[in-house]
């Protein structure tokens, strides 16, 4: 049988122009004409066109190869780089400009809130575009490594000893100085202390900082827990996912329902969801400009209080109460057989007993109501399966009682559910595609702002897939951006 061969001696007639190498299919099309049409200042990236000295690459242009690399899994700046040398694509979109590594990651590094509002201005778009109403929206979290050891998570009095261990060795590094000075020798050594001793004093720096953190959050979690901080990235946190306890951000993102485009993208030091709904839903709004008129997510963000917040503001919630998400079967003589009267503020038990207002829990946020004679229990029929206590039963009731059960009932209704059974397709899925499909499962950029700067170029990459997807091609995609182009307000 023939083979096909190849010969490296064929002399071929090469196109006169690298735009004929790129289809008008090909994705790369999709992500120049949407940076492109972007207003550099609306989106803070830094131009100065009257900079004295060398030439710099033009932002756009580098804006491009950070967010395309990043569609295709490619974020490191050296994999970037081999890149604009050998990747037809990639050499397509630069123009043949080919920075090296030290220039794409500063750009990266300097231009962290460019790269965060290029989420926005994407949303904007699809709102234009009609592909986003805004109407519902799903909220959900994970978990992303940061580019931090687990290693160096340290406590207050591990800072404090670090501390004078610094202090000493900067003192042992200025004698050593000293003594290369009167002995006049010229062999480098003294270049090394010196860098050595920068070093130091810009660690002993850090750690101060760190411990004037300790001092204002204290050295205790909200559970109890002594508090540690991360020396490497002091804004990440140690949490614990199905892989185990890594130096995490927990990564947010606030998605509509209408096409599951991502409309906010966040990343937060919080180990838990439960404080993150209100806020969440106000940069979704403040990216959209306008309201949204309900809001899903799980369980995990079940806050009575980010509940009532949202509430007031008029907009439905749906999210599960634990015990709903769980689906618990009620127990023999649960709170809900007991009936509050709210004129005398006190419940009564099936037996017809009343329990009175006895005191208030150390956080300031259930009441207790406790039997007011506990022989009534302890001669009750009942005593031992309603309660096993020697002072009688007692309940404990919410300061936002009433709003817990309003969002309940809220939740079970017909149109409540049906949207939280879209919840998982909509909320979950842009995450999955984020973590397994762009490789984002851990940050490169250290600090809060630089992991929200790369969840939000995940977001716009996939918020780009979904909108080729939509629209019906690159070609259409083009077209649509470019017409639409004036009239987003950036």
């Amino acid at each position: 049988m023939a083979y096909k061969c190849g010969s490296r001696e064929q002399i071929t007639l090469f196109p006169q122009s690298i735009d004929e190498y790129i289809g008008e299919e090909h994705p790369v099309r999709a992500y120049d004409t949407f940076i492109e049409v972007l207003n550099p200042y609306e989106i803070d990236l830094e131009i100065d066109p009257h900079k004295v000295g060398n030439s710099a690459y033009e932002p756009k242009a580098m804006l491009k190869l950070v967010v395309y690399g990043y569609s295709y899994g490619i974020k490191s700046s050296r994999k970037l780089e081999r890149a604009v040398h050998e990747n037809v694509a990639f050499i397509w979109l630069m123009g043949g400009l080919k920075p090296d590594h030290k220039t794409i990651a500063e750009f990266r590094k300097n231009n962290k809130k460019a790269l965060k509002l290029v989420l926005r201005q994407c949303a904007r778009m699809c709102m234009k575009l009609g592909m986003v109403d805004g109407n519902i929206l799903f909220v959900d979290g994970t978990k992303i490594r940061a580019n931090a050891s687990r290693g160096k998570n340290y406590t207050k009095e591990q800072y404090e000893g670090k501390l004078k261990d610094i202090d000493i060795r900067i003192e042992k590094l200025l004698e050593e100085c000293d003594r290369i000075d009167e002995e006049e020798k010229g062999d480098g050594s003294l270049v090394k202390i010196e860098e050595e001793l920068i070093d130091q004093r810009n660690l002993r720096e850090r750690i101060k900082g760190i411990l004037a953190e300790f001092e204002t959050k204290g050295d205790l979690t909200k559970d109890g827990v002594q508090r540690t901080v991360n020396q490497t990235d002091p804004d990440s946190a140690l949490m614990r996912s199905i892989h185990g306890s890594h130096s995490s951000y927990n990564a947010q993102s606030v998605v509509d329902d209408k096409n599951g485009l991502i409309i906010h993208a966040d990343a937060v030091s919080e180990t838990k969801d439960i404080n993150q709904l209100s806020e969440q839903v106000q940069q979704a709004e403040e990216a959209m400009e306008k309201s949204c008129e309900v809001v899903c997510a799980d369980a995990g963000y079940s806050n009575t209080k980010e509940l009532e917040n949202l509430d007031g503001k008029d907009i439905k919630v749906v999210v599960p109460s634990q015990r709903q998400a769980l689906h618990q079967p009620e127990k023999p003589f649960s709170k809900s057989q007991f009936t509050y009267n709210a004129g005398e503020n006190c419940y009564y038990c099936p037996e017809g007993h009343s329990l009175i207002y006895s005191t208030q829990d150390t956080r300031g946020e259930q009441l207790v109501y406790r039997i007011k004679d506990a022989n009534l229990c302890r001669q009750c029929k009942n005593f031992g399966i309603c309660t096993n206590a020697r002072q009688g039963r007692k309940i404990k009731r919410l300061i936002r009682e009433e709003l817990k059960e309003k969002i309940e009932r809220q939740f079970n209704e017909p149109e409540s559910q049906e949207i939280y059974v879209r919840r998982k397709t909509r909320a979950e899925h842009p995450f999955g595609h984020i973590k397994h499909n762009l490789g984002i499962r851990n940050f490169l950029l250290r600090g809060r702002d630089g992991a929200k700067a790369e969840i939000s170029i995940g977001a716009t990459c996939f918020n780009i897939a979904r909108m080729i997807t939509l629209l019906g091609g690159v070609l259409e995609f083009c077209f649509k951006v470019q017409s639409h182009a004036g009239l987003i307000t950036l």
